[in-house]
């Protein structure tokens, strides 16, 4: 006979096992979005996070200023937002917007409006998952969910019961029009990230922080 303060455990462990099966949501290639038709699937090493991308000739290295549009909140029926609120989702664009613009500030000047040498960024929020309340933390405490989030980790994955945020980026040069970068996006905190996990919109908001990082990154 099971002891009983095994069984509790075994449960856990069952639970987890199954989200593995199961990672979330996957980003789209959003129809509503202007890039949509020209998004192709990633066959790189980042295909996990930045599943569908499009990617133009382009000499970052010419562009000194960035204007960078109001974050969008994406409204098509292909959105993946589920439950989520609508003034969480107005918190997360205004956070994104915030954000982005401080580091994208690191690498090239403000603009105001479109010019030479001036990128326009366009970011639309198109989903997230919230932190699944007292689960989501206490499966850092739990010893089959470290377990199960410590392999996430390594595998770079989502963590069990975690939030995460999913985006659209579309990059242009300014003075022609022309689509030089577009990629849709899910981002989420480490899996063993514990202060991420405290807060319902702490872990979209950590995605948020390692897109911006990940899009200043790609501009170099």
């Amino acid at each position: 006979m099971l002891n009983k303060n095994v069984v509790p455990l075994l449960f856990t462990a069952v639970t987890v096992l199954t989200l593995s099966a199961c990672a979330g949501m996957q980003p789209l290639p959003y129809a509503g979005i202007s890039s949509s038709s020209q998004l192709q699937h990633n066959r790189d090493d980042d295909a996990g996070k930045v599943p569908y991308k499009y990617t133009a000739p382009a000499a970052w290295s010419r562009y000194t200023r960035v204007l960078v549009d109001p974050v969008v909140v994406y409204q098509g029926s292909d959105n993946q937002f589920g439950e989520m609120k609508a003034e969480d989702r107005t918190e997360l664009a205004d956070y994104m917007g915030k954000k982005f613009s401080e580091k994208l500030a690191a690498r090239f000047q403000a603009a105001q409006q479109p010019g030479p040498s001036t990128l326009r960024i366009k970011l639309t929020l198109t989903g997230a998952e919230k932190t699944t309340a007292l689960v989501g933390q206490f499966m850092h405490f739990d010893l089959a969910g470290n377990l199960y989030n410590g392999v996430q980790s390594v595998r770079g994955g989502q963590g069990a019961f975690s939030g995460s945020v999913s985006y659209a980026v579309e990059i242009y040069d300014s003075g022609n029009g022309q689509l030089l970068k577009a990629y849709v996006s899910k981002q989420y905190p480490n899996a063993m990230n514990l202060v991420a996990a405290f807060g319902s919109l702490s872990a979209a908001k950590t995605g948020i922080d390692k897109g911006a990082d990940a899009l200043v990154a790609q501009l170099h």
